[in-house]
């Protein structure tokens, strides 16, 4: 939570119930493994899988073409 507050310069900011539920998502579909043992340590740590990574790497091409179609549009309406 705090990784993700700080790299977004406060813009977002996660809630445990948030966070929490997204990783067993995460883990359900297989797209992160936990990660080292499973002590009484509160923090947990995960893996990215071959999928996840696959997974990641197609929102991030979406990301893209959405930003560009963004800054078309925004050139045109410069443009006008």
């Amino acid at each position: 939570m705090q990784f993700i507050e700080k790299m977004t310069y406060g813009r977002v900011v996660l809630g445990a119930g948030t966070l929490y539920g997204a990783l067993n998502t995460l883990v359900r579909k297989q797209w992160i493994i936990p990660y080292g043992e499973e002590g009484d340590s509160r923090k947990k740590e995960y893996l990215i899988t071959d999928i996840g990574k696959q997974k990641a790497e197609e929102e991030l091409q979406r990301i893209e073409e959405l930003w560009k179609l963004a800054s078309t549009t925004m050139k045109e309406d410069r443009s006008e």
